[in-house]
Parts: structure tokens; C-alpha cells; sequence
């Protein structure tokens, strides 16, 4: 299944990363790569919230994983896992959001890669992640 970035409110440069069902129904998430850096996005809604009215640190990870794959794997259809994913919640998001990714490559080795990345609302910092992805060859 495809999702417009249009319907979501999304900057018309990004793009759907169709093929995931879980990155899905838990967003849908976009992205498109600056280079060999993806940037992501992902609009906010009622069902990414908890009891708290903010989005639940679920979903923020499994943003962060998915901007942290797509930096591992440079955007393209190669498949990789993650091995360990570091999260730090800094501030809460909430309903109507922008939230924006972005990831870096720190090293990159034949089989693992090592990844950061940082989720923004605006130019508030929400969460900072580090990942070590294994790469296991194309799809």
C-alpha cells in the first residue's frame, strides 16, 4: 500500500517506503535522502497518542527505527536489522506534530553500521537515538 505525503500534510519532496505493514499502520511514515542521510517525517495522529495525550514512546521508536534503517541501508532496497537501538526521550509531541528525522552515518562497516539519529518538532529536540544495524543484502 502507498500513502500520499499530501494527505498527511507532508513536504512534497518525501516519499512513501512502501513494503512494511507494522511502519504502516503504526504511521505512515516518509522520507527522502539528502545525499546518503535520509530525512523523515511523520504527521501525528489521535492513534499514536497515549493515556497522556502525548505520542507514546513506542512510536517514537519505532520512528527512530525506521529513520536509522533507511540511514543504514542509504535508501535503497538492501535489507538490514537492528542489533541495538539507544533511545532518549528529551520532550513530548503531541497530536497535529510534524515530527522530522534525521540520521547520520558514524561508521560504516561491510556487514554492520553504526547510526545516529535526532527527532524534531520544529527545532525542539523530542528524542536522540544510536543504533548498530546489521546489514544482510538486498530484498
Amino acid at each position: 500500500m502507498s500513502f500520499n505525503p499530501a494527505e498527511y500534510d507532508i513536504p512534497a519532496n518525501y516519499r512513501h517506503w512502501e513494503g512494511d505493514t507494522a511502519e504502516d499502520s503504526i504511521g505512515p511514515f516518509f522520507f527522502y535522502m539528502d545525499g546518503d542521510n535520509p530525512r523523515t517525517a511523520f504527521r501525528v495522529q489521535a492513534h499514536n497518542c497515549n493515556a497522556h495525550n502525548t505520542v507514546h514512546g513506542g512510536v517514537l521508536m519505532a520512528f527512530a527505527d525506521y529513520t536509522l534503517c533507511l540511514g543504514a541501508n542509504g535508501g535503497e532496497s538492501e535489507s538490514v536489522a537492528t542489533v541495538t537501538c539507544n533511545n532518549e526521550f528529551v520532550a513530548p509531541a503531541n497530536e497535529g506534530d510534524l515530527i522530522l528525522g534525521e540520521a547520520e552515518t558514524i561508521r560504516r562497516g561491510r556487514s554492520i553500521v553504526f547510526m545516529r539519529c535526532t527527532l524534531r518538532t520544529g527545532v525542539q529536540v523530542i528524542l536522540t537515538s544510536s543504533a548498530v544495524i546489521k546489514r544482510i543484502g538486498n530484498r
